[in-house]
């Protein structure tokens, strides 16, 4: 089996671990990096090619929003999962739009995070409950 090569980046360590732990559950997603900041995230992207991105919106030096964009200007076929504190519809909006297919609170991670993770690998959207947006319908 194909190992799915994922880049998380997160800046506040204790929910980078968790991310990390929750990951790990599933043996075809490999960690290749943890980054902790928007420009890292970009770097280590060009330089590892991950199939998988978790970002956290609200990251210091580059938000994961204009990250996001600048990766995927790289690596297009990359599947974007923002993982963040924000559960309003037009920061998710502008998560989709910059090409994010999934879009987990991290209130909700624990439930969330694995199913994101499915869907996405199967081609389909994820937007944890409670965040009032609809992807298409934008």
């Amino acid at each position: 089996m194909q190992k799915i090569r994922v880049l998380v980046a997160e800046d506040f360590a204790p929910f980078r671990h968790f991310v990390r732990s929750t990951l790990s559950q599933r043996p075809n997603l490999q960690i290749v990096a943890e980054v902790s900041d928007g420009l890292e995230a970009v770097q280590k992207a060009k330089d590892l090619k991950p199939d998988l991105l978790l970002l956290d919106v609200g990251l210091p030096t580059l938000n994961g929003i204009v990250a996001a964009r600048q990766i995927r200007n790289f690596i297009p076929h990359v599947k974007i999962i923002f993982v963040t504190q924000e559960s309003s519809a037009e920061v998710a909006e502008e998560a989709f739009n910059s090409g994010g297919r999934g879009y987990v609170v991290k209130t909700r991670a624990g439930s969330d995070l694995l199913s994101a993770v499915d869907a996405i690998l199967k081609g389909e959207q994820f937007v944890s409950s409670g965040v009032p947006f609809t992807p298409g319908e934008h």
